[in-house]
């Protein structure tokens, strides 16, 4: 589905379903890198079991237009308008690693629009070590194999989403440097990882967040391992449902994933 968000063109996937606005909505956020197509599993169990689904393109990402915002305070801004134009008025917000942050400000932003928030691989603050910062906007190709490789839990994962024989290290490789290549003028893995280091306005957000809390967070994830959500969970105090995986959790471990979701939202 294609709406117009302040004055540019913005994609959301809507599970498969037709999206109608009169239904409870879950709205999905992806992490850096990253687009709708992350979840298309979840989306598309949410539209074909009462609700409406919503997986967006952030700006610069997928087919939603350019330019990448700026930081996390303006990319929850923009969902906030996303929800306006698509008829939303209360929504269960689903983030993952950096979309995880900016459903969390959006919940801070807006209170009354949010009736549970689900972060997935999350960690607060969501810093970045400098040597990654660094090759990124030297080498982005060379940085996002070692995120790729950082973010699953092994080398030779079970056949996985989105079916037996999927090779998960090299999907998600693929969907990152199309990523990358697509948002032209920036460096989108630079720009996208300082977003997340630079965020400060975790505690500020969480204060005003005024609805049911989940994480669900991936034992083995060395992205944003679970010891650095956990100030963050017992300020939000947040339900936490822990996976055996690593930080693409939806890919590696879809079905412990779901029952999260499913959890969370009943």
């Amino acid at each position: 589905m294609k709406l117009d968000v302040q004055g540019r063109s913005a994609y959301a996937y809507t599970g498969g379903r037709p999206f109608d606005a009169a239904l409870p909505a879950v709205v999905f956020v992806h992490g850096a890198l990253h687009d709708h197509s992350c979840w298309n599993l979840l989306a598309r169990w949410a539209a074909h079991h009462g609700h409406a689904a919503l997986a967006v393109d952030l700006p610069g990402h997928g087919f939603s237009d350019g330019p990448p915002l700026p930081d996390v305070e303006a990319l929850a801004s923009w969902l906030l308008a996303l929800l306006d134009v698509a008829g939303v008025q209360q929504a269960v917000l689903v983030g993952h690693s950096m979309g995880s942050l900016i459903a969390l400000e959006t919940a801070g932003q807006a209170p009354g629009r949010v009736s549970r928030l689900v972060m997935m691989g999350t960690a607060y603050p969501m810093r970045v070590s400098e040597a990654l910062l660094a090759t990124a906007q030297a080498e982005p190709l060379k940085a996002i194999d070692m995120v790729n490789a950082w973010s699953h839990a092994t080398h030779a994962a079970k056949p996985s989403f989105p079916g037996p024989g999927m090779w998960l290290h090299g999907s998600n490789r693929a969907l990152m440097r199309r990523m990358q290549a697509g948002c032209t003028g920036t460096n989108l893995f630079h720009h996208e990882f300082s977003v997340c280091d630079r965020y400060r306005g975790g505690e500020a957000a969480a204060a005003k967040v005024d609805c049911p809390v989940h994480f669900v967070l991936g034992r083995s994830d060395q992205m944003t391992m679970p010891k650095a959500a956990r100030t963050l969970a017992e300020a939000l105090k947040a339900q936490i449902h822990e996976v055996d995986g690593g930080h693409n959790m939806m890919a590696e471990q879809p079905g412990l994933v779901l029952m999260a979701l499913q959890q969370a939202i009943r």
